[in-house]
């Protein structure tokens, strides 16, 4: 997704959970608690993959992307599939995403990544604002700070 920035990696989080985990220092009923509301967003909104769950090794995960942003109001909070995102974001000017891998056998859950999306990313890294002869387009840049 061409919007997509600030994104933040959780992999080296989760393995640390996953080392604590092997080493005996946390309990799988610790790691293993995905709500019911989680795991409903999972069946009805996640999106599968091809990664095998890292606790139980028979269910394959799946990514549930929720939506959180002040244009939101009261759609804030929900999960959305992933082909709802790219027509939010040209539609919303910023909203952050969560992306949740889910277990549905054994109930692991964890937060993959999270990131933001919207109109105004196209603002930063468009045509627009191509540097021509070392200036930025400044006619572009002032319509673009009057509209606002």
């Amino acid at each position: 997704m061409r919007t997509q920035r600030q994104v933040v990696d959780y992999s080296l989080r989760k393995r640390a959970v996953l080392r604590e985990l092997l080493a005996g220092r946390v309990g799988t009923y610790d790691v293993c608690d995905a709500s019911p509301y989680l795991k409903n967003a999972a069946r009805f909104h996640g999106e599968p993959t091809d990664e095998r769950c890292p606790i139980c090794r028979s269910e394959n995960l799946i990514h549930v992307h929720y939506i959180y942003g002040d244009e939101l109001k009261q759609s804030a909070g929900q999960a959305r599939t992933l082909a709802e995102l790219p027509v939010l974001a040209m539609t919303l000017r910023e909203f952050q995403v969560f992306v949740v891998e889910v277990c549905l056998g054994c109930d692991w859950n964890h937060l993959v990544e999270q990131y933001l999306l919207g109109r105004d990313g196209l603002a930063e890294g468009g045509p627009e604002h191509e540097v021509a002869g070392g200036e930025a387009a400044g006619p572009v840049r002032r319509r673009r700070e009057a509209q606002r």
